[in-house]
């Protein structure tokens, strides 16, 4: 591992348990062994290297996103909003430094006045907005899903997907346990219509 990737995934660990303000340099010089100089050759401040984490956090959702949409096989479009709801779960369970840091509240304070944080945060909640998005559409022409406002309802269930996530991201109790709970409120929540054999593909 490169010392640039090193400091990267340190301070992602700083920040998601410090927050911004608590996460000093020093204590990512120790962290990683790297002089304070060697920090900011590759990263003009802290500010930077905060920006660096986000854009790889965002880079690195949204490729996994990508590559399970591609190897997946959906026969509608109710059974693509479940993958996605439990692909993202797992992807929290993966990614648990990176989404404690998505989960605290500075990076959305910082998005306030900095463009390129505030576009990183949009491009990730729109890409998975994106998705439950487009498996109502299709759920609604292959007949799985009922007609309910879809990006309206994408919001809804994605608030509470990210509300689970958030649970287990804290601590507070495990995703594991609500996983059949949330994907019945799901299915409840959008209309199910019972898909059946004959459900095309589109």
């Amino acid at each position: 591992m490169s010392k640039k990737n090193a400091i990267l995934l340190a301070a992602t660990e700083l920040f998601s348990q410090k927050g911004y303000d608590g996460a000093s340099m020093a204590e990512l010089s120790r962290m990683t062994g790297a002089a304070g100089g060697t920090i900011f050759h590759h990263f003009k401040n802290k500010e930077d290297l905060f920006l660096n984490i986000l854009g790889g956090i965002k880079e690195t959702i949204l490729s996994a996103f990508d590559q399970y949409l591609k190897d997946a096989n959906f026969r509608n479009g109710l059974e693509l909003v479940e993958g996605a709801v439990s692909f993202y779960l797992q992807l929290a369970g993966r990614m648990q430094a990176q989404f404690l840091l998505l989960h605290r509240h500075f990076p959305y304070k910082m998005a306030e006045a900095n463009p390129v944080c505030r576009d990183y945060l949009e491009s990730i909640y729109d890409c998975l907005l994106d998705i439950f998005e487009k498996g109502i559409l299709r759920g609604q022409k292959d007949g799985s899903v009922d007609g309910v406002p879809a990006r309206q309802s994408a919001m809804i269930l994605f608030s509470m997907v990210d509300g689970i996530a958030r649970f287990n991201t804290y601590q507070l109790y495990d995703a594991g346990a609500l996983y059949s709970a949330l994907m019945a409120a799901c299915r409840k929540m959008i209309g199910l219509k019972r898909p059946t054999d004959d459900d095309a593909v589109t």
